[in-house]
């Protein structure tokens, strides 16, 4: 078994980390071809995604004397720590050295390329550049490394190291899952697609919450309920009852949401991840969440479509209560920031809505008038939407009434029973 088997899905990053271990098991047949072979790896990415587990595969698979660095120790004395690593690594080569977290090794708010931690790890991959020492760090924020950090023949090879997405989610979801007991009807496609683009530990954290709320109540296996649970306190917070809200509120948080789901599935359908009138924070909010292509910035339709299922959840308020909707305050400042993306970047508006770079006051009174047309444009597409599928509107609020909330699974489910 290979070490790198530890690692779930990311098989594109695995494939270049497989062939780092060989290049160092086996560097005379990329020298023989003239190859000159990298002096370090920097793994890069948010907290969580599991860059540390994979610069310890490849410390593992290396089949070299192993030097790990973390900033655990005052500035002073880590200094030394540091000089003394890469002297360790150069008397026991061929090594690989660690640097774990490399951008909190300074102290500094801002990056700086005088800061004493990366000078002298410059200068320590510097003196050692005629030995047989491979570095690998990783980091959170690439922006805090000094740029001469960076460049060939010191950590020159960089790997972008994303949230699990897709079939990476599902694999990973599996995984957690399997270490637990839990009933074999999850749908770990469904769970998966909500947690679409989170990081790793906070798949783990979902999943382990599922369990605890499943030993609270003495099940002997893990069922769907619990990572609903899971999902809403761990992702977003939610508590786990609502007990203390009406009927009549949550069947208007219910529309709302449904409003959000209705247009967003009549638009593309197996959008929409899960909608919930779960609370927030004690407020009877509810929540739709969608699920986000990997080209969904470059797509106009995408951004269009995101737009008018904003705006749905205002429409159904609307056509079912003949009143404004007061719960629809963050929608509409996140359409507005979308529609105004359209207007800046996206060629929608004409050149007498754009600024230069001072801008003008005319511009920015032509700017906000034409995307407030555009607003005006896609409500009245989102309501004509919620109009002509009412029977599937009415559908799910009913049964976000009785379930309070429902999975991608649940609402193709209810859209097969209305013969959509």
């Amino acid at each position: 078994m290979s070490a790198f088997d530890k690692i779930i899905g990311y098989k594109s990053i695995k494939r270049e980390l497989i062939t780092l271990a060989d290049m160092m098991r086996n560097g005379s047949k990329y020298t023989k071809l003239g190859v000159k072979l990298p002096r370090g790896i920097l793994l890069c990415g948010e907290p969580g995604v599991g860059k540390t587990l994979m610069a310890k595969c490849l410390l593992e698979e290396s089949g070299r004397n192993v030097f790990i660095l973390r900033k655990d120790k005052p500035n002073g004395d880590f200094v030394k720590a540091i000089q003394e690593t890469f002297r360790e690594a150069k008397e026991h080569q061929p090594s690989i050295v660690l640097l774990d977290d490399l951008d909190k090794y300074s102290n500094e708010s801002r990056p700086r390329s005088d800061a004493e931690e990366y000078v002298l790890v410059q200068t320590c991959m510097d003196d050692t550049g005629e030995d047989d020492v491979f570095v690998v760090a990783t980091v959170n924020r690439l922006s805090k490394l000094p740029d001469s950090l960076l460049r060939e023949g010191r950590l020159g090879w960089t790997v972008g190291v994303q949230p699990p997405r897709g079939k990476d989610a599902v694999e990973i979801v599996r995984h957690y899952l399997g270490q637990k007991a839990y009933v074999g009807e999850i749908n770990v496609e469904d769970v998966a697609k909500i947690l679409n683009g989170d990081s790793c530990a906070t798949l783990e954290e979902v999943i382990n919450e599922a369990g605890i709320y499943a030993a609270s109540q003495d099940k002997e296996m893990i069922d769907a309920d619990d990572l609903l649970r899971g999902i809403l306190r761990a992702k977003f917070g939610a508590p786990e009852r609502m007990d203390d809200i009406s009927l009549r509120a949550q069947t208007a948080v219910a529309y709302h949401e449904a409003g959000h789901t209705v247009v967003a599935e009549m638009l593309e359908r197996g959008n929409v991840t899960m909608t919930s009138i779960a609370t927030h924070d004690g407020a009877a909010s509810g929540l739709t969440t969608f699920y986000q292509d990997d080209d969904y910035w470059t797509e106009f339709s995408y951004m269009e479509h995101r737009v008018l299922a904003l705006l749905g959840g205002r429409a159904a308020t609307e056509i079912v209560y003949a009143r404004p909707d007061v719960g629809a305050t963050s929608d509409i400042k996140r359409v507005f920031d979308v529609v105004e993306r359209f207007v800046d970047y996206d060629g929608v508006a004409p050149f007498d809505c754009h600024e230069r770079e001072e801008g003008s006051s005319d511009a920015l009174n032509r700017k906000d008038k034409r995307i407030a047309e555009e607003l005006e444009k896609y409500y009245k597409q989102a309501k004509q939407i919620l109009v002509e599928n009412r029977p599937f509107l009415d559908a799910v609020a009913k049964e976000l009434v009785a379930k309070k909330t429902l999975l991608a699974s649940d609402i193709k489910r209810i859209e097969e029973e209305l013969g959509m």
